[in-house]
């Protein structure tokens, strides 16, 4: 860019989370204005601009909704109930088997043919089919087709493939070693003969094959594209000395493709603690007493600190030892803000007002509030629209010819429906359309029968004021062009991510997987034993490599200080166990750690932790 040899719009950045997105875009935009037009994105974000460049080549129509994973969830669980075992069969099985399936490009026939008669398989193959027949009907795609169909329509569509190299002539991946075969793939037909790629990734870091992830994309292309540099970027800019040679010496055991050691000039730093607790109960006191301590004794911020461990029922213990010690803290990956249930009832009026064949939403909203709806009555308009091959919005338009409806019923639903075809035909900006919408609908007024207590009630409107505030936000800053483009952002923006940050200075519980691409100057890695880390399952399947780069990639979120610690003893399926100390423990460099207890060396701060813990209490209340 800062050459004149390229034009920034034909430049694409690809990265894999909308956090990472936003600070590419803000780096770019410090270095130089034309940078502003280069196309920072997500693949899910690239996917869905092909999917609206065009539908009709994708398999879709124009207006088309994006479900949720919950919604998606709730489409296999109702097709469940109808045709398949429910004791046999869990609608997220199906979900993570169909999404796998996707994620390899294949589609309901070709996953039939891959379930190779396996009984589960082949009924999560004929869900499938079932599942993308009712998201067809729909006009909806589910997150995984906004990379599955824009691939598949690439390939089968010359015009289209040319069009889109034409605009996206260097190609700039992040995260390779997180991408999944129908990701390399797009990657693939964009970047074409002229092969414009600059990959970014650390196979020691990948940590998610459970949902698709192939590391040995990077190998491919070194066979794909041979004419490709590799750059080693061995130089660390956050960890000490010691955390570094800690981390190589555990991934030195795991085959690599790219052989690579990190150093820094940084210096050597403290040598990473090494915890051994009684139980969970004593670890996570011990934990906390330690924070406590630096907090007010050293006068470290709480937001320097982060407790990691590999799941997330492990957070309860020291969630509670925390409180007990009034110390702020947040736990990354909570319920979806999408998942509340205001949330869903917005955002399906929305869907519904963009998408006049989205069934799934109207029937999310049709009783929410009250519309005399019962059960038979949707029945009967269920009947009615599929055999006159209509969306239930466009049946409901012509109340009197359901049969069955009684006469309330007939006029509650013909007014509802034609609200809704109002509203699609209004024209609004989406921030003034969703509070016409609430005033319309007196959404507050429902709330307020819906709550249990004043608390509930505040909470609710609380997370709609939240939603319009970030919509109006979202219109503000991205130029959105209407209802249906809003909520495409709104869908790939994925409000959850906002909710994976501390709101103030809090100390960060969070699983290992989260923790990738963060720091902290003090870190705890808890749980370092056998069957938690490595957990049971990677020891029985033989994935122990994933387990220990997701070790890998705890110890490198550590800056300044690194605690590990493991538990004697430990309460799993409400018995309580003895617990041997994780593989891993022995695999790190004796001489860059330093054990509690051996050779009667404990940390100083745990011991005046322990003697003043009534008064860092007080001092805490006070902070």
């Amino acid at each position: 860019i800062q050459h004149g040899s390229v034009e920034p719009g034909h430049i694409a950045a690809i990265t894999f989370t909308n956090k990472a997105a936003r600070e590419m875009q803000q780096r770019l935009r410090q270095q130089t204005r034309a940078a502003a037009d280069v196309r920072v994105s997500t693949f899910h974000t690239l996917g869905l601009a092909i999917l609206r460049d065009d539908p009709d080549n994708c398999g879709v129509r124009p207006r088309f909704t994006i479900l949720s994973q919950s919604d998606a969830i709730g489409v296999l669980e109702d097709l469940i109930r109808a045709g398949f075992d429910n004791d046999a069969v869990r609608a997220e099985a199906m979900l993570a088997s169909i999404s796998a399936w996707k994620n390899r490009l294949l589609d309901p026939q070709q996953a039939l043919e891959d379930a190779n008669g396996q009984p589960l398989r082949t009924a999560a193959a004929r869900c499938y089919g079932q599942y993308q027949e009712r998201l067809q009907a729909w006009n909806a795609v589910d997150f995984d087709d906004l990379i599955m169909r824009p691939a598949r329509a690439l390939a089968n569509n010359e015009d289209l493939l040319r069009g889109w190299q034409h605009k996206i002539r260097f190609l700039l991946i992040d995260e390779y070693q997180d991408t999944n075969a129908a990701q390399y793939e797009l990657v693939k037909l964009l970047a074409g003969t002229a092969a414009r790629v600059t990959a970014v990734g650390d196979d020691d870091q990948s940590i998610y094959a459970w949902r698709g992830a192939r590391p040995e994309n990077l190998a491919l292309l070194k066979r794909d594209y041979p004419h490709l540099k590799v750059i080693k970027l061995e130089q660390n800019y956050r960890s000490t000395g010691t955390i570094l040679k800690a981390a190589n010496v555990l991934i030195a055991n795991n085959d690599h493709l790219f052989e690579k050691r990190l150093w820094t000039d940084t210096g050597f730093g403290d040598p990473i603690r090494v915890m051994q607790c009684t139980d969970e109960a004593d670890e996570a006191a011990r934990v906390a007493d330690m924070i406590a301590y630096q907090r007010v004794v050293k006068r470290r911020e709480f937001g320097d600190f982060a407790i990691l461990y590999r799941g997330n029922y492990q957070a309860r213990v020291f969630e509670q030892a925390l409180r007990e010690r009034r110390i702020p803290y947040f736990v990354s990956g909570g319920p979806s803000f999408f998942d509340l249930a205001e949330v869903k009832d917005i955002l399906a009026y929305l869907r519904i007002a963009a998408n006049g064949d989205d069934d799934n939403a109207f029937l999310r909203v049709i009783n929410r509030p009250r519309r005399s709806m019962g059960n038979q009555s949707l029945q009967l308009l269920v009947d009615h629209a599929r055999i006159a091959g209509q969306s239930l919005a466009t049946a409901g338009l012509d109340a009197g010819r359901i049969a069955g409806l009684s006469a309330r019923a007939r006029r509650q639903l013909g007014e509802f429906c034609n609200w809704l075809a109002s509203t699609r035909e209004s024209g609004a900006r989406p921030g003034a359309f969703i509070a016409q919408l609430l005033a319309d609908i007196d959404y507050d007024a429902w709330l307020e029968r819906i709550s249990d207590d004043e608390d509930s009630l505040k909470r609710r409107r609380g997370n709609v004021a939240e939603l319009v505030d970030w919509i109006e936000r979202i219109e503000r800053a991205d130029n959105v062009q209407g209802i249906d483009d809003m909520l495409s952002k709104l869908m790939i923006y994925d409000i959850a991510e906002r909710r994976d940050d501390p709101t103030g200075d809090e100390v960060a519980l969070m699983t290992l997987h989260a923790a990738k691409g963060l720091e902290f100057p003090f870190l705890f890695m808890v749980g370092l034993e056998e069957n938690l880390l490595p957990h049971r399952n990677s020891i029985d399947a033989g994935t122990i490599e994933e387990e220990r780069r997701l070790m890998y990639v705890g110890i490198t979120r550590a800056k300044q200080n690194l605690t590990l610690s493991l538990a004697a003893r430990r309460r799993r399926f409400g018995k309580t166990s003895g617990s041997e100390p994780s593989r891993f423990l022995e695999e790190l460099p004796e001489e860059a750690l330093r054990w509690d207890n051996k050779d009667g060396n404990n940390e100083p701060d745990r011991d005046a932790g322990t003697r003043t813990l009534a008064g860092l209490k007080s001092l805490l209340q006070d902070t």
